[in-house]
């Protein structure tokens, strides 16, 4: 007997399933490989918002007067949050592509979280906006910025920033699971690129006309620009730094259940 049971085969146990955290990490790690083959999608996303405030200080800075402050120190939150944009709308792209080359599915068969996927575009995303938001600030320093924050201040400007990068990493990876492919994903989020314009990003809101200024003050990147030009000026940001987190908290609950529930749609399909 004990013969026998020592020449039977042993039964073969199901692989164990890789730790949520593990595996994240891994696909983390998976996107940024990708972002720095994508060196053109990167140089873009930092070169872009560059040029944009090169074009604004340079060409239009003299056209453009604002009482009490200079032009450059009041354009280069606008800039930030144009370039977080750019930044984020590559997720988008990132994630429909995932999809469209069946990756998703391919994940689905492996013993890793499948949803890690699009976390790990998300985190990636939040990461490649940080650096490009410290090297958007390096050429507003070249080009005459003067922030004056504290400590402390800078701490607050970072985290709304952080905030707000994570919120629009979050809705551009739902687009992306949205959209059937990525031409449609990176159409769909060309139209958001154009909110930091109708804003308090690049001329006051006074300056605009009736009919539009008061969407351009009520909007959330207006709270959010607002709040970190004051923090940056060493100002207090008053009651629109927490209207800013309540959008961010907002917009980023509702991304974050439409791109699981789409996920999961997307699942049952096939």
């Amino acid at each position: 007997m004990t013969s026998a049971l020592a020449a039977s085969p042993r039964v073969a146990t199901p692989s164990r399933r890789a730790r949520p955290a593990t595996a994240v990490a891994q696909l983390v790690g998976r996107s940024l490989t990708h972002s720095v083959r994508d060196a053109e999608a990167l140089l873009m996303a930092v070169l872009l918002p560059t040029i944009i405030m090169l074009l604004f200080v340079t060409v239009f800075g003299g056209a453009i007067q604002i009482p009490g402050v200079d032009y450059v120190d009041y354009i280069v939150p606008g800039v930030i949050v144009l370039c977080a944009g750019f930044g984020s709308s590559s997720v988008a792209v990132y994630v429909a592509t995932d999809i469209q080359n069946g990756i998703i599915d391919r994940f689905r068969t492996m013993p890793v979280p499948a949803y890690g996927v699009v976390v790990g575009h998300v985190v990636a995303g939040v990461l490649r906006n940080l650096i490009a938001t410290g090297f958007v600030i390096g050429i507003g320093v070249l080009l005459g910025f003067r922030p004056a924050a504290g400590p402390g201040q800078w701490l607050a400007a970072f985290g709304l920033l952080l905030a707000f990068i994570v919120t629009i990493t979050w809705l551009f990876a739902a687009i992306g699971l949205a959209s059937g492919s990525p031409a449609a994903a990176s159409s769909y989020g060309f139209v958001l690129l154009f909110l930091p314009y109708v804003s308090s990003g690049f001329v006051p809101i006074d300056t605009l006309p009736a009919w539009l200024a008061p969407f351009a003050k009520h909007q959330p990147l207006t709270l959010v620009i607002d709040a970190t030009r004051a923090l940056l000026a060493g100002q207090a940001p008053g009651s629109g730094a927490y209207g800013a987190l309540a959008w961010c908290a907002g917009i980023v609950t509702i991304a974050v259940a439409w791109s699981a529930w789409m996920f999961r749609r997307r699942a049952a399909r096939r």
